[in-house]
């Protein structure tokens, strides 16, 4: 059974990645990771602005909003060896290189267009085969314009590509006014892949102490339904690799996102609930039913569900909508159906 795919011009194992998470932060885990069957490891994200937390003068770049990040240290369980300024991050990417064999692909949160571009040449001087910016932004000024908006995201892509020779992944959020054009102008900057999508981490009130409090909640199947949608859609229309990175909990779920046209999933919140070795699981139960069903490939069902290969393409717009509008009957027991 041939579980290979190809993420953004690196060729890989099988389709299973591991997103940034505290479990990349010890070179233990990392080789659990590989001997469990995971094609490539994204390690946790460096911040700017921790490494810059002694300055309070941050370039107006990215500022706005950036007290909100997907990853902000406050709203993830504490490990020894997250908290790490770029020394101890770089060494740690040249130590993973040293350890493994499968792909290691950096991960970074800028603030500033200097920081942006200056530590993404020291991860890809550090050995990573590639880069992922995890670019979260809230945008909570009320005089920028939606344009303005997504022309930083554009020049932080194209500045980045322009200033390093590893592949470039964008990690983004769901909430651009055109998600389509988004995916093409990040292509057209440079981007290599697109990773879809961003969990914004909500943070909650505690009503006692009268304090704005973390909310960290792991991912559920049902969120893989928004990213994998929108795969659906641009799959086949930016020429660009995609990776489904919210929801992907059982075989199942890698196939649909392999389907819709993603080259990896990315699995993190089922490892953190269930265990590194969950991994080797999936893997096999994936190929069980690829052999039960006749597949050859991974890539034999890439894309085989995309928008443009379905027979009802509008069914990921607003058909989708009615028909499920449309479907409701009451039930005498009280109970809703669909």
């Amino acid at each position: 059974m041939d579980l290979a795919t190809t993420y953004h011009g690196i060729e890989l194992r099988n389709p299973i990645v591991h997103s940034a998470s505290p479990i990349t932060g010890s070179l233990d885990n990392l080789r659990r990771l590989e001997d469990a069957g995971t094609s490539a490891v994204v390690m946790y994200s460096l911040f700017e602005e921790q490494v810059n937390a002694e300055s309070h003068e941050l370039d107006h770049y990215l500022s706005y909003g950036r007290e909100s990040q997907a990853e902000a240290l406050s709203y993830v369980p504490e490990a020894d060896n997250y908290k790490v300024g770029p020394e101890q991050y770089l060494e740690h990417i040249a130590a993973a290189k040293r350890s493994l064999e499968i792909p290691v692909f950096g991960s970074l949160n800028g603030v500033s267009k200097e920081g942006w571009e200056k530590y993404a040449r020291l991860i890809e001087e550090a050995g990573a085969d590639a880069l992922e910016l995890n670019i979260y932004n809230i945008a909570t000024d009320p005089s920028l314009e939606g344009p303005e908006i997504e022309q930083v995201y554009v020049d932080v892509v194209q500045n980045v590509t322009e200033s390093v020779g590893i592949p470039v992944a964008v990690k983004i959020g769901p909430f651009f006014s055109s998600m389509a054009s988004m995916a093409r102008r990040l292509q057209e900057a440079g981007a290599d892949a697109l990773v879809l999508f961003n969990r914004f981490y909500q943070p909650d009130i505690d009503v006692e102490k009268l304090e704005v409090t973390p909310n960290l909640r792991l991912s559920e199947p049902y969120e893989m339904l928004l990213p994998m949608r929108w795969v659906a859609i641009l799959h086949g229309r930016v020429d660009i690799d995609f990776a489904i990175s919210t929801g992907v909990h059982n075989h199942v779920s890698v196939m649909k996102g392999l389907m819709v046209g993603a080259s990896v999933v990315m699995m993190t919140s089922e490892l953190l609930r269930h265990g590194i070795e969950r991994v080797g699981d999936v893997l096999s139960e994936l190929s069980k039913w690829m052999e039960e069903h006749e597949y050859v490939s991974v890539r034999q069902m890439q894309g085989s569900m995309s928008q443009k290969n379905v027979d009802e393409p509008a069914v990921f717009e607003r058909v989708n909508y009615l028909k499920i509008l449309h479907s409701w009957r009451p039930d005498p027991t009280g109970q809703l159906h669909f």
